[in-house]
């Protein structure tokens, strides 16, 4: 990438930076008051990026509880509420890159339970955390203001709104990235004491692997340092420490980096769904179904590089060099990483490169700070702010998860309507993630009155992540005592369109009696007939 210089100048492009923030009145109004981050106090100087946390943090859980639980999310949310015996069993079986996250959540839940508020409370404060670090690490590599402006970016990324109403590790990793990296900065630039310089390089390799430990493809970040340590010449001659530090968080993340080449086969799934595609890596990664605010954003990331270009062959002051270069390195080098392992084994997903948005906001704001015009300036920065809006929005309404998952309003319907002794069948064709069954773990009290008939064993028992069932047809002795059954049922399902378990049923001697759309799911009452 581009070498890095000393940054020390305020003047020049600065000048208007005043005039970018009043766009954003929605933070200047908690912020106006605040004191410089360099010049206060330590208790002082910490309430700037404190505000800009909060700020992040409350645009992250407003209405966070809204919309209904999603088919990860169960995995989460039943993987945390299994006894630990049971969790750590599943673990050496399925899904330990995630292990760490549901350990947590075991006893999170059993604090605070596992309502949907509850459980991604701390999402929403992690991508509080996450925001205050972008300020940090942004302040560091340039000026206040433009740390502001990037803060306020990040909050507002759709792909940071998204992590922070979701029970998954993601929104974790992103703060832990934003602020190893800050770790890492304050390391490089040798402002600190020979023991607490020792003692920060230990703790840069630990914090690494536990990033890794939440989710195994965190450990890409250390190919970012790398490159962004070689490409700058003022950092480059420390190298050497960061690559051992490097090396020990690599050592500390073997196990789990083993476990997950082990397990695998659990996300063999991502060959079939075709998310390594132009749409997916440039638009969905970071922007969501947003394809306008993906071409304006990534126009202001090409003009951030442009910019840095072009000064640099008038040999011309580069105030932003590190700012742009450690974007992107963020935004690119992990994201090509995936991609390739992707053509070896299936392995990418949007998602898992949350941990990456710190760097698209630095590379963000800085197109927009090197635009020559403030009047251009503004206008890119509020373009940005007002698309990304009605995207955050859309987030938290009732049916946004996975496409329309309606879990909840599926469990509220039948709470309602079922009496006891009813039985109840589920849609067992579709995707594990997608089975109405999920409903009735993640939302119990709905399912009280009714006999799950096709359960063989339960989930909590197995080494699997999920139950284990009897095709309905092999149910008759469990359904002999029912006189009414419900069955649940996706939409466009197989078993929708083949009918298989209504014929199932009717041949069994029930017959229907009420069928209800919910959103993605019909609800089928069969009663049974004299």
């Amino acid at each position: 990438m581009f070498p890095v210089r000393n940054l020390t100048c305020r003047t020049s492009i600065f000048s208007s930076e005043t005039c970018e923030l009043r766009t954003m009145a929605i933070v200047t109004a908690t912020l106006e008051t605040a004191p410089a981050f360099e010049n206060g106090t330590t208790p002082a100087r910490w309430r700037l990026p404190l505000a800009l946390g909060g700020f992040g943090f409350a645009t992250a859980f407003a209405g966070s509880w809204v919309p209904s639980f999603w088919g990860d999310e169960a995995a989460s949310v039943m993987s945390a509420e299994r006894s630990l015996p049971s969790l750590f069993r599943m673990l050496g079986h399925v899904d330990a890159v995630h292990g760490l996250y549901y350990l947590f959540l075991h006893f999170w839940i059993g604090a605070f339970g596992a309502s949907e508020l509850s459980v991604r409370l701390p999402s929403a404060l992690a991508v509080g955390v996450l925001v205050a670090g972008t300020f940090v690490l942004a302040r560091t590599l340039a000026s206040r203001n433009f740390a502001i402006v990037a803060a306020a970016i990040c909050a507002l990324l759709p792909r940071v709104s998204y992590m922070a109403e979701d029970a998954r590790s993601y929104a974790f990793t992103a703060a832990i990235g934003v602020w190893v990296t800050v770790l890492l900065l304050a390391l490089l630039r040798n402002r600190l004491s020979p023991r607490a310089h020792r003692l920060g390089w230990l703790g840069y390799s630990i914090t690494m692997a536990i990033g890794t430990y939440l989710f195994l493809y965190f450990v890409l970040l250390i190919l970012v340092h790398g490159a962004f340590v070689a490409a700058s010449p003022e950092y480059r001659p420390r190298w050497r420490l960061w690559a051992r530090a490097s090396a020990l968080a690599v050592v500390l993340s073997l196990p789990i980096v083993a476990l997950g080449f082990v397990q695998r086969a659990q996300i063999a799934f991502l060959a079939k769904r075709g998310y390594a595609n132009a749409p997916g890596v440039l638009a969905v990664q970071w922007f969501g179904s947003n394809p306008l605010l993906a071409v304006i954003a990534w126009t202001l990331i090409a003009a951030a590089v442009v910019g840095v270009v072009l000064a640099r062959r008038r040999r011309s002051a580069v105030p932003l060099a590190s700012a742009v270069n450690l974007g992107m390195l963020w935004l690119a080098l992990p994201t090509l990483a995936l991609l390739a392992l992707n053509t070896l084994t299936p392995a990418y997903n949007y998602r898992y490169l949350s941990f990456c948005t710190p760097g698209v906001a630095l590379a963000i704001t800085a197109g927009a700070w090197i635009l020559p015009r403030t009047g251009l300036r503004v206008a890119a920065l509020a373009l940005v702010v007002l698309l990304s809006v009605p995207t955050d929005v859309a987030e938290h309404t009732p049916f946004a998860k996975d496409h329309g998952s309606d879990l909840r309003q599926t469990a509220e319907y039948i709470g309602a309507n079922a009496i006891a002794g009813d039985g109840i069948v589920f849609d067992e064709s579709t995707a594990r993630r997608l089975r109405p069954r999920l409903g009735m773990h993640l939302y119990p009290s709905s399912f009280s009155a009714v006999q799950d008939v096709t359960l063989n064993e339960a989930y909590s028992t197995r080494a699997g992540l999920w139950d284990s069932t009897i095709p309905v047809a092999d149910a008759s002795p469990q359904l002999a005592s029912v006189n009414r059954v419900w069955l649940v049922v996706i939409r466009h399902s197989a078993d929708e369109r083949s009918g298989a378990d209504l014929h199932t049923l009717e041949s069994d001697g029930f017959a229907v009696t009420s069928r209800h759309l919910v959103h993605r799911t019909i609800v089928y009452l069969l009663e049974r007939q004299p």
